[in-house]
């Protein structure tokens, strides 16, 4: 076949991320090429003849080593040459095959197999492959520096957001430890369901047919040949390998391509100018913007979102290739080619979002600032109100005194603030009647002995994280463990 430069390639992982993400890229080419589909249908054909001459009691150390070495030199131009004239790959492969191994094995290769038999074995043992040795550890390292993270700012207070809104306050550690628990269990299920990825020798219907005319048990030879390979047998085969043992490693993996853009998410919110607390590693020599000099723009976490906007509705196709006529369609043939690309893409997602995590930093006193609202200003009519964040305390204190209104009581308090220009602490201080209850119930729990503290609570919202750092740490510790070991 001839070369091509890589920049005459049409799609965008051929030629910018393969030059832009190499180690990735690299990573990836002995499991998602096309190279790697040709050979790990000639490992799977020479896996089959081993399993014929291992029943027979004629496998010896000669005859493994002669197959392996014929298969190896099997290259993926020739069978592609070979096509042109069988207009069909798997018998192109043979042919090129049979010419390559001891002359009295040559007639064991493809004997009682179909063109399924290899494809649907090839292709598990290939996707089996990527995600051990490029996926899971690019995850787990992923998954370890989020732990890193959430240790590190387990304590920091950030005030908590919902619906955009500010909430009650939480701490960083916390608000990352949301994405190291939903990640690191879509990682364990990633690796088993990894694992439990099935092949074939069922024959043409899947009824083993063909075999039945070579061998008394046709199971055995089945389990023979998969085992070759590393793989157990699909316990109900068709032409093809029921597909929902591949589907379901597909949606998990798209489950995990989805939590971390919902991190990318996150992030790039958080450095928004106006909020400020989280800023991604920028280099001295990057340009933000090819007009605006000063720009810093989170581009990375971007980049993610963006990969997934790309990738995340071939799961679409996923699932439209569970379906097949009788015995077998075609219609996968084109569509499952793509998978290739669908793992690469996750893979840089999950490659770029390392960097962005690696190069983290928080802002503590911008945290601190918007937790307090400080800034913003104390006027009239402003939604935010300064400490206003600690309604749902005074709130709690309130009601535990008996009083049964207590979230009205505290609402008004809170508009009144907004329309004097005051903050809470300020609003509440000045309803002595309802002040005395919670300063008296603070004191009794031992939460503020004076009602100089319980006054100095209500203006220092960093105080009311809850379990936020204790639930962070040990978020980050159950899944550092799990992802070490």
């Amino acid at each position: 076949m001839e070369d091509r430069n890589i920049f005459q390639n049409i799609s965008p992982l051929d030629h910018r991320y393969s030059v832009s993400e190499k180690d990735v890229f690299d990573s990836l080419l002995p499991w998602l090429s096309e190279e790697a589909s040709i050979a790990a249908c000639v490992r799977a054909e020479i896996a089959l003849v081993i399993a014929h001459l291992e029943i027979r009691g004629a496998l010896t150390p000669e005859f493994r080593e002669g197959l392996e070495k014929a298969g190896a030199s099997v290259k993926a131009a020739e069978v592609y040459a070979e096509e042109e004239k069988t207009r069909h790959t798997i018998r192109a492969l043979v042919n090129v095959l049979k010419a390559r191994v001891p002359p009295e094995t040559a007639p064991l290769v493809h004997l009682g197999a179909t063109s399924v038999d290899i494809l649907d074995t090839g292709l598990s043992w290939r996707i089996r492959g990527a995600v051990r040795d490029a996926i899971l550890p690019r995850l787990k390292k992923l998954e370890l520096l989020l732990c890193a993270f959430v240790e590190k700012e387990a304590e920091t207070p950030q005030v908590g957001r919902t619906h955009g809104q500010h909430a009650v306050p939480v701490t960083l550690g916390f608000a990352l430890a949301e994405y190291a628990s939903r990640l690191g269990k879509s990682i364990q299920e990633i690796e088993r369901l990894a694992g439990r990825l099935k092949g074939k020798l069922a024959g043409a219907v899947g009824a083993y047919n063909a075999l039945c005319m070579i061998v008394r048990d046709p199971e055995d030879l089945e389990r023979r040949y998969l085992a070759e390979l590393g793989l157990e047998p699909s316990e109900h085969s068709t032409q093809l390998v029921e597909p929902e043992y591949l589907l379901r490693l597909l949606l998990e993996i798209n489950l995990a391509f989805g939590i971390i853009a919902n991190l990318a998410d996150d992030l790039r919110n958080l450095q928004r100018t106006e909020i400020g607390e989280l800023r991604e590693s920028f280099a001295a020599d990057q340009v933000g913007s090819s007009t605006m000099p000063q720009k810093r723009n989170p581009w990375n976490s971007e980049h993610v979102k963006s990969l997934w906007k790309a990738f995340m509705p071939r799961v679409i196709t996923f699932y439209m290739d569970q379906i097949s006529e009788h015995q077998r369609d075609l219609t996968n043939s084109a569509s499952q080619r793509f998978i290739a690309d669908y793992l690469t893409g996750f893979c840089l997602a999950v490659s770029r979002m390392t960097s962005v995590v690696e190069g983290l930093r928080a802002d503590r006193e911008r945290l601190l600032a918007n937790l307090r609202g400080a800034g913003s200003g104390v006027t009239p009519g402003r939604i935010l109100i300064p400490g206003g964040i600690l309604a749902e305390p005074a709130y709690i204190l309130l009601a535990e005194t008996g009083v049964s209104d207590a979230h009205e009581v505290i609402r008004r308090i809170t508009l009144k603030a907004e329309k004097e220009g005051l903050t809470f602490a300020e609003a509440l201080s000045g309803e002595k009647e309802v002040f005395d209850r919670i300063a008296g119930k603070m004191a009794e729990l031992g939460i503020a002995p004076s009602k100089a503290e319980a006054l100095s609570f209500f203006g220092h919202p960093e105080q009311y994280c809850g379990f936020s750092a204790k639930k962070a740490r040990t978020i980050a510790a159950k899944y550092k463990k799990l992802m070490e070991n």
